[in-house]
């Protein structure tokens, strides 16, 4: 990694660090997603901008509480998220759909407090977020090179069967955990029918 990529981390950071604890305060039900959630997971950082996902009745008290604290936001095209930028143009993406279904209020009480730069933040629990990582894999985006990794570096943390049972529905997710197995970065799966998601 050379310094450019550290400085541009560094920035995501520090805006991760601001808007999570400007969201904390006012009371947003929202927990951090997408590589920000790998990393404080212990993947390593392949960071591009900050995710968190959210109840959807909650994104205007969250757009209001960015924009209080000096954030510029956007309502994009997309009907799953709105968008918010730092002074720097660092991007925070406000979540509320994952894979197609709403982020629920059991999902954010499941997820978990890690200290992600040196704040405590919600961190969306392992196993939800790699099925919101690999139940979206389709013949357009099926980047399993670039997920590897990050999995690899998560597996323990992950219920694969729930995972396996989940994505089973889709030939790209549910191939992308015969993967794994193959690679014997997981045990073999045992899904079962009918397992809800989120």
């Amino acid at each position: 990694m050379g310094s450019h990529s550290h400085a541009v981390t560094d920035a995501i950071l520090e805006t991760l660090k601001r808007a999570g604890a400007g969201l904390k305060e006012a009371g947003v039900r929202f927990a951090l997603a997408g590589g920000c959630a790998g990393y404080a997971r212990g993947a390593a950082p392949s960071l591009h901008d900050v995710d968190f996902a959210l109840v959807e009745e909650d994104v205007p008290l969250a757009l209001k509480t960015l924009e209080n604290m000096g954030f510029r936001t956007a309502k994009p095209p997309e009907d799953w998220l709105v968008k918010a930028f730092d002074e720097e143009g660092v991007l925070v993406d406000l979540i509320f759909s994952l894979a197609d279904r709403p982020v629920t209020e059991a999902m954010i009480a499941r997820s978990e407090s890690i200290n992600t730069a040196a704040l405590s933040l919600p961190v969306l629990e392992a196993t939800d977020l790699v099925i919101s990582w690999i139940l979206p894999l389709s013949e357009h985006a099926c980047d399993y090179g670039g997920l590897l990794p990050v999995v690899r570096a998560m597996r323990e943390q992950v219920d694969w069967d729930k995972v396996a049972s989940v994505v089973a529905p889709s030939p790209y997710a549910s191939t992308f955990i015969t993967l794994l197995e193959r690679l014997r970065v997981i045990a073999p799966t045992t899904p079962a029918p009918d397992v809800r998601w989120p």
